[in-house]
């Protein structure tokens, strides 16, 4: 679906409405990761890795600041939101294979 740019949108009303469907799609992208988060679960029990692997969080999070400065987005903010998004993939794994 196009998108309106910012600089587009007219109102306040536009402004949300783009802002809204945003907010659906990135929803729907964290349940698809969800996902994947549910089958390293599977994988790590057969290949007996352990929830946290410091070296793949570290990875993850430089990975995400990189791109956030690509896309002009503050680096500190995204690195707190894959913080707590990694940190909630793994409490959600260690539900299942323990610490």
């Amino acid at each position: 679906m196009s998108r309106k740019l910012p600089q587009n949108c007219a109102s306040m009303t536009e402004l949300r409405h783009e802002i809204d469907a945003l907010d659906t799609d990135l929803v729907a992208l964290l349940a698809k990761r969800a996902g994947y988060i549910d089958r390293a679960i599977s994988l790590k029990q057969i290949e007996k890795l352990p929830a946290r692997i410091d070296d793949r969080v570290a990875e993850v999070i430089s990975s995400v600041r990189r791109l956030a400065q690509t896309k002009d987005l503050d680096a500190d903010l995204a690195e707190k939101l894959w913080s707590t998004l990694i940190e909630w993939s793994i409490e959600r794994e260690e539900a299942q294979l323990g610490k």
